[in-house]
């Protein structure tokens, strides 16, 4: 008698997300095999089978496919043709192109979005700065411009208050999109799953806490949030998930306003929103996405605990962060912490605390204190 053995998945790309998916792998068994465009990626330095390749070639990611169960990704930047090919090839792709371009091109999420009366805010394509300038005139300025590909982690995302701040948007080159500024009061995720038979689950809503447009502190549940604006957004993402025919994890970033809810952003995969679940809900995200591709019963998203707080370590001018770890779980056994295996560099995710308990201010003041110890090596 052997060992179990259970399916190949293959992640397309090899970084933290990739990563974070191992340690739910080895538990259900499930052997992973990423796409590494280098062979010291994140998740290529802890996953056994790694291919080298670029995911822009169809001929590597054919290669790749072959002997999956099924084939997923760590981000959205696969081409959306060759997806179609590898699923004409036979292979199972989650989530398929039709879902991803949701994700990889602004306009056509807001065509669909719009479509099926999700709440957007007013937007448009531009093709020129004079396009913009009269959609700011009909929607008043600020305005926000929008790299229709490609952007993240506040790249790609001009805030226009003149003339001048939109032609330096058009002098990057790329296709942009606008959408009228919206006054948030605070910016909220919610994290769904769908599985291919059409099962959906959802996790509590969150409130994401941005500096510079990069996110560094995740509250669940979104304290002070309104019970039925919570159901809202679970119904939103359900929804998203289930009209686009979404197979996998699928995270929705809001805005809350004066006004109600307003959909800012979507990721089909796991998301830095919901690194939370990895101690803080029954089942993490990265199991849960392993689960719907294979089109496994779905876990429950009960949380473990009352209050979970996520903050992301972003990298400083010392590299040694290891020399810290005895000073940060002296201080709180309870703290949990993810290192992503990546170069230290100003500004860059290279990993996460998570703390849990009963009371936001004290759970809170736990996780900021650890994360800013470990890159800063100084109290707060």
């Amino acid at each position: 008698m052997g060992p179990v053995v259970g399916p190949v998945v293959g992640i397309v790309g090899a970084g933290q997300l990739a990563r974070m998916t191992q340690p739910p792998a080895i538990a259900l068994g499930i052997e992973l095999r990423v796409l590494a465009a280098a062979p010291d990626e994140s998740a290529a330095r802890v996953i056994t089978d790694v291919r080298v390749g670029d995911h822009r070639d169809l001929g590597d990611l054919r290669a790749f496919a072959q002997g999956c169960a099924a084939v997923t990704f760590d981000h959205e930047h696969v081409p959306t043709e060759h997806i179609r090919a590898l699923v004409a090839d036979g292979h199972t792709v989650h989530p398929g192109a039709e879902a991803l371009v949701h994700a990889q091109d602004k306009g056509v999420m807001r065509e669909r979005l719009t479509a099926i009366g999700v709440p957007c805010p007013a937007w448009a394509r531009v093709g020129t700065a004079a396009e913009a300038e009269r959609f700011a005139g009909e929607h008043g300025w600020p305005v926000v411009l929008k790299a229709v590909r490609g952007g993240y982690d506040g790249r790609g995302v001009w805030v226009c208050r003149s003339a001048a701040d939109v032609a330096e948007a058009f002098a990057s080159g790329v296709a942009l999109m606008a959408e009228a500024f919206v006054p948030f009061e605070r910016e909220l995720a919610v994290l769904v799953a769908r599985s291919p038979h059409g099962q959906g689950v959802s996790y509590p809503v969150v409130e994401t806490v941005q500096e510079d447009g990069i996110c560094v502190e995740v509250l669940a549940p979104a304290p002070g949030l309104d019970p039925e604006d919570a159901a809202q957004a679970q119904r939103i993402g359900l929804k998203i998930a289930h009209e686009l025919g979404v197979t996998g994890l699928l995270a929705v970033e809001l805005f809350e306003t004066a006004h109600g809810l307003v959909v800012n952003e979507l990721a089909m995969r796991p998301h830095n929103s919901g690194h939370w679940t990895i101690e803080g809900a029954m089942t993490s995200q990265f199991e849960q996405h392993l689960r719907a591709v294979l089109d496994l019963p779905l876990g429950s998203p009960t949380m473990t605990a009352p209050v979970v707080v996520m903050a992301n370590l972003l990298g400083g001018d010392d590299p040694g962060l290891f020399k810290r770890y005895e000073h940060v779980f002296a201080h709180d056994p309870g703290i949990k912490l993810h290192f992503y295996g990546k170069d230290v560099r100003p500004g860059r995710k290279i990993g996460h605390v998570t703390a849990l308990g009963a009371d936001l201010d004290s759970v809170r003041a736990r996780a900021r204190h650890a994360a800013a110890y470990l890159t800063t090596g100084e109290y707060t």
